[in-house]
């Protein structure tokens, strides 16, 4: 869903996945589930590895807690701006500022639209109608948001 926002919206991403990040001083690395440089994509076209003396974070994480909670200490040691978790059925925006998360009810990276809403609504609907449905509705959605 975030790749369709991305592309709806022509914004420029690198996509990294689920890439283990962990500096020297942090206690442990992190791997997000999916994770995207926005703000510094054009940094990161082109690169296999990720170092992160040189690289900055990146700009979003994903994070689905179906087993297993995010640690977010061990984000905030990396400085990933803005982390999205999928638990219990909800999305949860947290954003950095001043060093530590705090809870968001909008994404600083699309803050015109009601992300925590629709990527909830549409993650359930997938359980019932599939996801390639789902993924098509969200486009259409998104389509829809834009011309508003």
């Amino acid at each position: 869903m975030v790749k369709i926002l991305l592309e709806e919206l022509e914004i420029d991403r690198e996509c990294f996945g689920s890439t283990t990040f962990k500096r020297k001083s942090m206690l442990q690395g992190i791997e997000p589930d999916n994770c995207f440089y926005i703000q510094n994509y054009a940094l990161m076209i082109g690169k296999k590895r990720i170092d992160l003396t040189v690289d900055p974070p990146p700009d979003l994480a994903i994070e689905v807690d179906l087993t297993s909670k995010t640690q977010l200490d061990a984000y905030e040691a990396l400085g990933v701006p803005e982390i999205w978790r999928y638990e219990n059925k909800k999305l949860l925006i947290n954003v950095l500022q001043d060093g530590k998360y705090v809870e968001s009810e909008i994404s600083q990276i699309f803050p015109n639209l009601p992300i925590i809403e629709a990527i909830s609504q549409y993650c359930e609907q997938s359980q019932t109608v599939g996801t390639s449905q789902t993924l098509r509705l969200f486009r259409k959605w998104v389509k829809d948001q834009i011309q508003k």
